[in-house]
């Protein structure tokens, strides 16, 4: 067994025997950190948004504005963000949940629109029988899909070395073009003439909005999720064994732990995650799977999950966040004479600005550790 000093595990100044007194206000600093680089990413993008916006001959402060108006100033427009961001939070869990270990996987896409076309093909032979059982199998069988979907990613990289990101993203438009298949094929409803889709799901097997709000349970479910994998990372074994694993994967191996087990386990509950988006998707919002589905949910939790930094528990604002510019997305369309695009361009903008800002962590003197000289 290799054993580790306990001065070997504190971080410089905190503790370390030699290195004078700890410096306690380094945990508040470190929290700081982890808050204003992000935000100051976000202002970074929106000057650089801003400055796209004027070379169109558009008003940055009226798309700030209808931005406001859009997805957070009114009861319905919030209502409107709220429901956008609950497929969000669980397609973030697909890439935060798996990057404890490292790893990069932003095939959460595929695993979303299978997990939905499972749980659809399992809800429609179950029409009649009881509501809660039909929707319990289709959320088994959807969050069974995505992950074996995404396990499949892990399993290749844990057990033949290949690159988790490259075969994720190939997974990803191969589940795509399997889901197109086979819904415009097989599985095709007859009378869906405009817009292939399957046969629907029974409305008594929908699930109903939350009481006394126009929201959709799948809300709840994604934060009861993020709490759940932060709790599982921060406070337990597996957890620390999966942090242990992405901070040195050969030190992992030394201590003896099962590595690649690991790697396969976290890339399943990740897809599990996605497939569970998609399950609630057909569940709750379209009543059966077509190509609404592929709405980009996969892509915009890759997003959301670097802006948390594989945060459980900081996916939830940044979810509602990114909801909110999707649910903005018409007014500004209507108002400014936008194309639909242009929020992407903005994602696209903050995605940037968020993978630069990691190279400052740790490089900002001020919210390092500090240790006062020994006595």
């Amino acid at each position: 067994m290799v054993t580790v000093a306990p001065a070997a595990l504190a971080p410089a100044g905190i503790g370390a025997p030699g290195r004078g007194a700890p410096d306690r206000f380094y945990p508040v600093r470190h929290g700081l950190e982890a808050m204003i680089v992000p935000i100051a990413a976000l202002v970074i993008s929106a000057i650089a948004f801003a400055a796209f916006l004027l070379a169109l001959g558009k008003s940055p402060a009226d798309f700030f504005d209808l931005l406001w108006r859009g997805g957070f100033a009114s009861t319905f427009s919030l209502g409107n963000t709220l429901q956008r961001a609950a497929p969000l939070l669980l397609t973030a869990l697909c890439v935060a949940i798996p990057a404890q270990l490292g790893l990069v996987i932003i095939g959460g896409e595929g695993a979303v629109v299978l997990g939905g076309l499972a749980a659809t093909v399992v809800g429609v032979p179950m029409d009649g029988a009881p509501p809660v059982l039909v929707q319990v199998a289709m959320a088994i069988a959807g969050m069974a899909v995505g992950a074996v979907w995404i396990g499949i990613t892990g399993a290749l990289r844990a057990l033949r070395g290949i690159n988790e990101t490259i075969v994720s993203l190939l997974m990803a438009y191969i589940g795509l073009a399997l889901f197109n298949q086979l819904v415009e094929g097989p599985l095709r409803d007859p009378a869906s003439l405009n817009k292939p889709s399957t046969y629907a799901i029974g409305d008594a097997d929908m699930l109903g909005p939350l009481p006394g709000t126009g929201l959709h349970p799948g809300l709840v479910v994604g934060v009861i999720a993020c709490v759940a994998a932060w709790i599982v990372i921060s406070r337990t074994t597996i957890g620390f064994a999966a942090r242990v694993t992405g901070g040195n994967i050969r030190a992992a191996r030394l201590q003896g732990l099962p590595v690649s087990r690991l790697i396969i386990m976290a890339a399943a509950v990740g897809g599990a995650a996605a497939g569970l988006a998609g399950m609630i998707e057909v569940a709750a919002v379209h009543g059966r799977a077509n190509s609404s589905l592929a709405a980009g949910y996969g892509y915009t939790g890759i997003l959301i999950a670097f802006l948390a930094r594989q945060n459980p528990l900081a996916i939830i604002p940044m979810a509602v966040l990114l909801g909110g510019l999707g649910a903005a997305g018409g007014l500004l369309q209507r108002r400014m004479g936008l194309p639909d695009a242009t929020v992407a361009v903005l994602q696209g903008i903050i995605f940037v600005s968020i993978l630069a800002s990691e190279t400052l962590y740790g490089r900002i003197g001020w919210f390092q550790p500090r240790s006062a000289a020994p006595r």
